[in-house]
Order: structure tokens, then C-alpha cells, then sequence
């Protein structure tokens, strides 16, 4: 019973202090543009200095990340044809 109890305080205490330090990171990323440079290229984009600025002001106006980072492209058409479809 008491190891039961124990890892679900663990699980819950640990979501908190994740979505904690998230937070944190993001409102950092607000005010460094080297760090959120840093984060667009690990996700694979390269952002100019306009793309930047739109960035930092999604950021900053919705509270947290952007829906979609600019200069993004969508997947045209069906990502998944019919005949192969992820299982």
C-alpha cells in the first residue's frame, strides 16, 4: 500500500515541478533570442531576423510557445495517402 501511495505523490509531485521548470524556460526564451534561435534550429527551422521578431512576439502575446513556428510548411494534402496509412 505504502509503495503505491509513494510513486503516485512521486508522479504527481514530478508532473508539477516539470510544468514548473517548463514555464521557467519558456519566460527565459521570451526575453533571450539566442536561446529561442537555439530551439528553432534543434526543430529543424532556421528563422531571419523578422521571423525572430514574430516569434518572440507570438511568445510573449499567447503566454507560452507559438502554435507554429514562422516560415513553417505544412504537409500538403494528405499526409497519409489511403494505401499507406501508419498503423
Amino acid at each position: 500500500m505504502i509503495p503505491i501511495v509513494t510513486l503516485i505523490v512521486g508522479l504527481v509531485g514530478g508532473f508539477f515541478i516539470g510544468v514548473y521548470y517548463l514555464r521557467r524556460q519558456l519566460t527565459n526564451m521570451q526575453n533571450d533570442p539566442e536561446m529561442l534561435q537555439k530551439m528553432a534550429k534543434q526543430m529543424g527551422y532556421n528563422l531571419n531576423g523578422k521571423q525572430m521578431q514574430q516569434a518572440q512576439q507570438m511568445m510573449k502575446k499567447n503566454g507560452g510557445m507559438p502554435g507554429g513556428m514562422p516560415g513553417g510548411k505544412a504537409p500538403k494534402g494528405n499526409a497519409y495517402p489511403p494505401n499507406k496509412r501508419r498503423r
